[in-house]
């Protein structure tokens, strides 16, 4: 039962502080609907176009996190990024 617990907090904490890309295109200032998919493609290849948007000082798996929601939701894709939304 105690280990149950555990994991089950673990979990919680987990996901707690994982940040999700769309909170982390918030706090860099990124709107995904900006550029579209190949734009944003091109942005993760070169770590100058990184600094630029300040995602240079993000972690490799936070990186990863918000590549995914910036192509995901970029200006061509199926759902993109709209205001209000």
């Amino acid at each position: 039962m105690k280990k149950l617990f555990a994991l089950v907090a673990l979990f919680f904490a987990i996901s707690v502080f994982a940040s999700s890309g769309k909170s982390l295109a918030a706090k860099l200032g990124i709107s995904a609907s900006s550029k579209a998919s190949t734009q944003w493609v091109r942005v993760f290849k070169k770590a100058k176009k990184m600094k630029k948007f300040g995602i240079d000082t993000l972690s490799d798996s936070d990186k990863s996190e918000l590549k995914k929601y910036l192509i995901s939701h970029a200006a061509d894709s199926d759902t993109p990024e709209a205001a209000g939304m």
